[in-house]
């Protein structure tokens, strides 16, 4: 409701605990938490989008079934969207748009490891796709780069591949 009043129409209810030792809170705690977010969520005079996080596998839980459970009572609890960082492979993908269906599934792209076009991941079902903060750090990845370069090399090639101030002002526009 806080997230509400602030002018927000959404957000993400996580199943981890920020706990490093115990990471992920117990099955039934994590669904009764989705549930009264749920609850609040419907209580506001407009729609405010509830994301339901399964967070096993980005903690180091390999634990797919237990990853589609918590996904699939979430979405019986009346999540609108379901998000389980961390699925990666075609097979995962499609396993948990059908686990969730008719729930849309969200799914993190521009990270390390398998990776899918955006036609493929429509094709295989997928409703949304986060990028996180995957735009920052290639941002930040090329400064780093050019960084590098001017202080190993004394030299400044980076250039060559940078945007112009002209481009950068046109999106302003």
């Amino acid at each position: 409701l806080i997230a509400a009043a602030a002018g927000l129409v959404g957000c993400s209810m996580e199943d981890n605990t920020g706990n490093p030792l115990d990471p992920i809170y117990p099955f039934n705690l994590a669904v009764r938490r989705v549930k009264a977010a749920v609850i609040a969520a419907r209580s506001l005079p407009f729609h405010f989008t509830l994301t339901a996080r399964a967070e096993n596998l980005i903690y180091g839980r390999m634990d797919m079934n237990d990853t589609l459970r918590r996904l699939e009572a979430f979405a019986e609890a009346g999540a609108d969207v379901l998000f389980a960082p961390g699925i990666k492979t075609r097979e995962e993908i499609e396993m948990t748009v059908r686990t969730v269906a008719p729930r849309p599934l969200n799914v993190v792209m521009g990270l390390r490891g398998p990776t899918h076009w955006m036609k493929e991941l429509e094709e295989m079902g997928v409703k949304r796709i986060s990028i996180g903060s995957s735009l920052a750090r290639a941002a930040y990845g090329g400064f780093y780069t050019a960084a590098q370069e001017i202080k190993e090399k004394g030299s400044f090639g980076y250039a060559d591949n940078i945007i112009s101030y002209d481009f950068i002002n046109d999106l302003f526009k």
